[in-house]
């Protein structure tokens, strides 16, 4: 009886989900389904499920695929449909998507590597992969685009024996600074997804060495990304002064002529900058954090790079989705949330974007105690990033929301949190 109950509800949230996705009402579904808007609330709330029939008409409505609603993919004849075997199959995807929600287990021998791999020494194996800088450099970027689109299990997997490979190249051949600047490149990724799994302390190990790299290379971009990292770790570890001090210093020696710079080094102040906004607001200075928005504002208007690769993520976009990020961070929830409907207007190709943005709407809705609408928003961000909405910081929002529902009204919330390994 469980398993069924926690199929309807799953099956209810995937209609409600499909439904959100697409901006439509349950009046407006309803109505072209010819139903009352009771029904179609009903089926979002877990309830009337069992009805094939009208879950192949919602299917059909709402352009779900039949196997998303437990129903078979192929059905010749409506009129043939097994029941049994549909309900065999709800079951058989319950089960599916329950182990698919659930947190991976974490892969201790891949961190222990990349862990490994930023100390002193080759100590990483490498992968017997060409070592010319023409295929390093695709791995580098292959590598950032799996950090942008947050597959992280897998960008684990793959920078021990990238920073290993890079090393061994930069160790035997005259390209010195080109690896350079790529090695630094692999270094700023190795932080960023150790502060997305909240480890700081090999995070200021990862850092160090980008950090290193990205003098030996000599790049003006490369070492603004390096910094902008640094930021980051400092920011993450409440050193927000020096992490402000620290970009306006970089950017200071970066900006102005923007007219006159190429894309990747607009690109990379402007990156910078945002960085600035997020160590501001922070740590609740508002002036600086308006004076980095301002430039960045400034710097986004010659450059919009909204592709998943090295230089992703600066746009004006992005610009806004950082200023909505200021905005929950200084508590102006009412503001967060209406700078935040145009944006989810928009088109945002780099999946850890479009995320960020319901991630931010969650923490808004979640400062206003509107928990019924945080918990939606982060349902939303999970269809945009699965592995994303499973860092600590997530899960910590999660729990917190989880905690406050006191009275457990959203047994749904619950249910979330219970998936994410952080029951209230």
């Amino acid at each position: 009886m469980a398993e069924a109950h926690r199929e309807a509800r799953r099956i209810g949230e995937v209609i409600r989900q499909a439904r959100v996705l697409q901006r439509r009402s349950q009046k407006d579904v309803a109505a072209a389904l010819g139903y009352h808007q009771s029904k179609v609330s009903r089926l979002e709330g877990g309830r009337g499920t069992e009805d094939i029939r009208v879950l192949r008409a919602v299917a059909q409505e709402l352009k779900i695929p039949a196997q998303q609603l437990g129903l078979a993919t192929a059905v010749p004849d409506a009129s043939a449909t097994d029941p049994e075997a549909d309900d065999m199959h709800r079951r058989t995807f319950l089960a599916a998507s329950i182990a698919a929600l659930a947190p991976p287990a974490a892969s201790a021998a891949a961190h222990d590597d990349l862990v490994q791999a930023l100390l002193p020494g080759l100590s990483a194996a490498g992968t017997d992969a060409p070592l010319d800088t023409i295929a390093l450099r695709e791995r580098v970027g292959t590598a950032r685009k799996l950090f942008y689109t947050c597959d992280y299990t897998e960008l684990e997997r793959t920078l021990p024996g990238l920073i290993a490979d890079l090393r061994l190249a930069s160790s035997s051949t005259t390209d010195s600074d080109v690896l350079s600047a790529l090695l630094a490149t692999t270094y700023q990724t190795s932080t960023s997804l150790l502060l997305k799994q909240h480890d700081q302390g090999n995070a200021w190990l990862a850092v160090g060495r980008a950090m290193a790299e990205a003098e030996r290379s000599g790049d003006p971009i490369v070492l603004a990304s390096s910094v902008r990292v640094e930021a980051h770790v400092l920011a993450r570890e409440k050193h927000t002064a020096q992490a402000v001090t620290l970009v306006r210093h970089t950017a200071d020696q970066l900006t102005g002529s923007y007219d006159r710079r190429s894309p990747k080094h607009l690109a990379a102040v402007g990156l910078l900058l945002l960085r600035g906004v997020t160590a501001a607001s922070g740590g609740g200075d508002r002036a600086a954090t308006e004076e980095f928005l301002a430039e960045a504002k400034e710097v986004a208007r010659y450059v919009s790079l909204d592709q998943p690769d090295a230089w992703a993520n600066f746009s004006p976009t992005n610009v806004a989705l950082h200023e909505l990020s200021a905005l929950v961070a200084f508590g102006d929830s009412g503001l967060a949330l209406q700078a935040a409907r145009p944006l989810m207007r928009r088109h945002i190709p780099v999946p850890e974007r479009r995320a960020a943005l319901w991630v931010e709407t969650a923490r808004a809705y979640s400062q206003q105690g509107r928990l019924s609408d945080g918990y939606q928003a982060l349902r939303i961000a999970e269809t945009c990033a699965a592995q994303d909405v499973r860092r600590p910081a997530v899960r910590d929002l999660v729990a917190d929301m989880a905690a406050r529902d006191r009275r457990r009204t959203l047994p749904e919330l619950h249910h979330f949190s219970r998936q994410l390994g952080v029951p209230a």
